[in-house]
């Protein structure tokens, strides 16, 4: 056995203590006490013994990797077919880059939300899966049913689960795979905020984990392939291709940390085979359009040769007919499809983005309106509306809430932010570096003027320094409420030209 990294140890030691208090006395027992235990261990094995000789033998290994799913599942049957076959004749591992969730009404919107992709992947036979920001999406409670769901190994180095009650993942998980022994250490991005190390998503639904940047953590484990033993070590990453001075990427993953053998990405929705540092790095798209398939043989806990494969599923034709069959199930739902409006004419995002803050607005008997460009997702073609069209709009679960500000507060909102929005109620224009609000009839705005302002509340979670601390919250989320609009007002779409967007130059 190699000889146990003591500084690790004691650097988990003291991280434990300085981010874990209200469980330190636990920790430093069970760790002086894992501590006691290799360090007999390491005395008594020495890695150069008869037990551990050199092994020249050749192991081949294939693994197939999704990554930013977002709730799409048509094409899970093909990768079962896929996957089953590969599986007759070699060693093969299944992983996910990160965020199974949000974009997909029939997953999102599922009783149990989203558990068909658990299910699905169960039904394949995934092995490990990293967590993405936007598994946390739904709140910790679903995300730990969904976890417990779940028959593979969920891995994330930098998250302590904190108050919650989910499932601890695994910082890091070594399989075994005949006699291949690979590890896989998890790693999500945290948005490169100096003041919120948080993933991207929802501050509310994440105020009860504590979150590690990357950066400082990744080190802690640069010798986990020797402790392990493993053949293979690989980084299953949510960070993102290519970060910068302030977020780590995988390319600066590799050029900063180059522990691993092999980086398996997502989070940037990016095609990538490449190398840096000469460490390989993939990544396989998003929505399920592709699965990226890499096949590597091992000499001596080296990769002798790497070959891979980016599989486009929405061409290939074969595909898994009892997953099927489960998948057409979970499509038909046909409260998805109800008709709720008409859309006049094909609307891009902006019109929607118009349209989307209009509905709102008047549904919630409110002035003014604003909605985050990001919380658009789709545009909106010509024809009849269903409820599916408009969760695919917005497919976050936000809620929704009224605050009254007065006028010189929604300009330091809009000037401090640093982000774009749709908006209506209002006129917007930027004179200079001063922002003048005007109503709809031109005239201008008095910055003691109080407005009633409604939103989703993601919003005021994201920029909270500049709402008042309490809102009206409502019982709907922004999705229902504008479905409500379209049942109840006004079922008819028509913005020949809008672009009401507004954002700081």
């Amino acid at each position: 056995m190699m000889s146990l990294n003591f500084s690790l140890i004691l650097q988990k030691i003291t991280h434990n203590y300085t981010y874990r208090s209200n469980h330190t006395m636990k920790n430093i027992k069970f760790l002086l006490l894992y501590l006691f235990i290799f360090a007999f261990a390491s005395c008594s094995k020495d890695s150069n013994s008869p037990d551990n000789p050199t092994d020249f033998t050749p192991k081949e290994l294939t693994i197939f990797c999704i990554n930013d799913a977002h709730g799409q599942l048509d094409n899970f049957s093909k990768i079962k077919q896929i996957v089953d076959k590969e599986r007759e004749s070699t060693n093969v591992i299944v992983v996910s880059g990160g965020d199974l969730f949000s974009g997909n009404p029939t997953v999102d919107n599922h009783p149990e939300k989203g558990y068909p992709m658990i299910d699905v992947m169960n039904k394949i036979g995934f092995d490990v899966a990293v967590l993405g920001n936007h598994e946390f999406d739904y709140g910790p409670e679903i995300l730990k049913d969904r976890m417990e769901q779940s028959n593979f190994a969920w891995v994330c180095a930098n998250v302590d689960k904190g108050t919650t009650d989910i499932p601890e993942p695994f910082e890091y998980k070594t399989i075994t795979q005949e006699n291949i022994k690979i590890t896989f250490l998890g790693l999500i991005e945290t948005n490169g905020k100096k003041d919120a190390t948080i993933p991207s998503t929802h501050p509310w639904r994440v105020k009860q984990f504590h979150f590690d940047r990357p950066e400082d953590i990744v080190s802690l484990y640069s010798n986990v392939k020797n402790e392990e033993e493993s053949d293979i070590y690989i980084a299953l990453s949510h960070l993102g291709y290519n970060g910068n001075d302030q977020i780590l990427g995988d390319v600066q993953l590799a050029n900063k940390f180059p522990y691993f053998d092999l980086i398996i990405g997502g989070h940037s929705h990016d095609k990538i085979n490449t190398k840096v540092n000469g460490i390989p790095i993939y990544q396989a798209g998003s929505n399920l359009n592709y699965l990226g398939k890499i096949s590597v043989t091992i000499i001596n806990k080296k990769i002798e040769s790497i070959t891979d494969e980016l599989i486009n599923l929405n061409t290939y034709q074969e595909y898994d007919s009892e997953l099927k069959t489960t998948i057409d199930g979970y499509n038909n739902q046909d409260y998805l499809t109800e008709v709720i409006g008409v859309s006049k004419r094909d609307h891009n995002t902006s019109m929607v983005g118009c349209f989307y803050t209009d509905a709102l607005r008047i549904q919630m008997g409110v002035d003014v309106c604003f909605q985050n460009t990001g919380g658009i997702r789709s545009n909106l073609n010509e024809g009849d509306i269903t409820k599916r069209e408009i969760y695919e709009i917005t497919p976050f679960s936000n809620g929704t809430v009224i605050y009254e500000m007065t006028v010189l507060g929604i300009k330091k909102f809009l000037a401090g932010s640093g982000s774009g929005f749709y908006y209506s109620g209002i006129q917007i224009q930027q004179v200079d570096q001063e922002i003048e609000i005007r109503n709809m009839q031109g005239q201008r705005l008095s910055d003691d003027t109080i407005l009633k302002l409604g939103l989703n509340d993601y919003i005021p979670a994201v920029y909270d320094k500049y709402f008042p601390e309490s809102g009206q919250v409502q019982n709907m989320t922004d999705a229902e409420t504008v479905i409500s609009y379209l049942q109840n007002i006004n079922n008819q779409v028509d913005y020949p030209v809008c672009d009401r967007y507004f954002r700081m130059k």
